[in-house]
């Protein structure tokens, strides 16, 4: 009798042997808070190893130019890449960890070996440009995935869903001229890194396959719920992914030093649920979830607690959206993006 996939997740302590300088906020004992989270529910779990991505899984995304420097700079750590991104000694190794989890768990969703999951990486990846690590990330774990998928397992289209409180530059610059990764972040603006507005769509045949909802600070649970109702909805069901990536990060709760949103536990589940209807509804329920950002231990917790609690239920259809209400932040934000993304996506802003 064939078992039922599992949630899997993938967790290392190598990955809390890259460091920054003391007080930096990207720090190793985010992934305590994480692990808290995950100890509540570990009997239902399928935990997979880490291993490093190689050269050829990172040059799909990233030019060498960047390897070898990150290389470089790891070898005479401690480093500076940017004025946030640290190195350490390690930093290099627990990089392509983090790519390697990534790479993995997607195609353990993909093979239908895991029904979902969660890779609970550091550092994060999604700032990292083609040539450039920045904003704390070293190598685009997401991206570098989504390569993946579609060189090793035939998949045409992949969703990448960023609901990291800030904007993924790098992921947005690795796919905005592909019309097969479509990208979609829900981000607080103007904030780090300054990309993400409303008419950033993409360039030429992707033109159409980003879509940016930029969010102003203090924006909530209704807000993100309401977009991933209004916006992800439909632009998922229009462009029918095969497969849903999550860049799962964390800071947009209420406590998190590092932004100004007041995303709950509570906002973090209904999220989380959203996601799973749409996958089951479209892609037969294929969801990775990759961390990113998160720097207060409440948030993560209560994130990935809310994430797991959605992934785990039993499947169940998603709440119908509340009404918008009429000169309300996310009435504007609605407004915005179907005013440029309208005619592509049928039934965007609708309930």
């Amino acid at each position: 009798m064939t078992s039922t996939p599992r949630f899997a997740v993938i967790e290392d302590p190598r990955y809390r042997e890259h460091r920054g300088p003391p007080g930096h906020p990207e720090r190793p004992e985010r992934l305590a808070a994480v692990s808290r989270a995950l100890d509540a529910v570990r009997a239902a779990l399928l935990p997979l190893p880490a291993r490093e991505a190689t050269d050829e899984e990172i040059l799909r995304v990233h030019d060498r130019t960047l390897l070898s420097h990150v290389a470089a700079a790891a070898a005479r750590a401690p480093a500076q890449l940017d004025p946030d991104t640290f190195v350490s000694a390690r930093s290099h190794e627990v990089a392509r960890l983090a790519a390697g989890a990534a790479i993995d768990l997607a195609s353990a969703v993909a093979r239908g070996e895991a029904a979902s999951g969660l890779a609970a990486v550091r550092p994060p990846g999604h700032h990292a440009e083609t040539d450039r690590a920045m904003g704390f990330c070293l190598f685009n774990n997401v991206a570098i995935a989504a390569r993946a998928l579609q060189a090793v397992h035939g998949v045409g289209k992949v969703l990448i869903l960023d609901w990291d409180v800030h904007h993924g530059n790098g992921t947005q610059q690795a796919f905005e001229a592909d019309p097969s990764v479509l990208y979609l972040s829900l981000h607080q603006f103007p904030y780090y890194p300054g990309t993400g507005s409303f008419g950033e769509i993409g360039v030429g045949r992707g033109e159409g396959a980003t879509v940016n909802v930029p969010l102003p600070a203090r924006s909530g649970d209704a807000e993100y719920v309401g977009a991933v109702q209004r916006v992800l909805g439909p632009v998922a069901r229009a462009f029918r992914p095969e497969l849903i990536l999550v860049s799962a990060g964390f800071d947009a709760h209420r406590d998190d030093p590092l932004a100004a949103m007041e995303v709950s536990a509570a906002g973090y589940r209904t999220l989380a649920r959203s996601v799973r209807a749409l996958a089951d509804e479209l892609c037969g329920g294929r969801v990775a979830a990759v961390l990113e950002g998160g720097y207060a231990p409440s948030g993560l917790f209560e994130g990935v607690e809310g994430l797991l609690a959605a992934w785990l239920e039993p499947p169940a259809p998603a709440a119908p959206p509340d009404p918008v209400r009429p000169g309300s932040v996310l009435s504007g934000v609605l407004e915005r993006v179907v005013g440029i993304h309208g005619s592509r996506f049928p039934g965007l802003g609708a309930a």
